[in-house]
Order: C-alpha cells, then sequence, then structure tokens
C-alpha cells in the first residue's frame, strides 16, 4: 500500500542489536531509521544488479575466443 507521496510503507523485525546499531549510525549521521533503511536496501539493490549484469556479461563472452587470440587483438602480445 502507498501513502499520498507515493511512498510504500514496509515493516520488519529485528533483534536487539541490529535495532542499536541502526540507531547508533542514523544518529551518527543525523538521520533517522527509515533513510538508513532505505540507503541499505538501495545500495542492496544497485550490488545485486550489478552482479547479474557481471554474470549476462560473462555468460555471453565466454568460450567465444581464446585468451591468446584477444591477447593480439588488443594488442598485449606480438
Amino acid at each position: 500500500m502507498t501513502n499520498k507521496r507515493g511512498h510504500a510503507m514496509i515493516a520488519i523485525r529485528l533483534n536487539k542489536e541490529i535495532e542499536r546499531d541502526l540507531d547508533l549510525l542514523a544518529r551518527k549521521r543525523g538521520s533517522n531509521r527509515s533513510a538508513v533503511v532505505r540507503e541499505a536496501i538501495l545500495q542492496y539493490l544497485e550490488d545485486n544488479e550489478d552482479l547479474d549484469l557481471a554474470k549476462q556479461a560473462q555468460s555471453q563472452t565466454l568460450g567465444h575466443k581464446p585468451l591468446k587470440q584477444l591477447r593480439k587483438e588488443l594488442g598485449l602480445d606480438s
């Protein structure tokens, strides 16, 4: 469900240690829990997207050219 601004609210369960660390980080940044969690989620999603792109690129290039041929084409070997 989203509010008038188009933001969704979610609920998560945290153990006391994570909750304490989250509060400490929020205070250190002059922020709040929501902002810290939102930033962490965005970073996680970006990291996973990068990993997926790397895996996709790797699967597309595997087995196409031998390393020796690639090095020669790139001018790394004479």
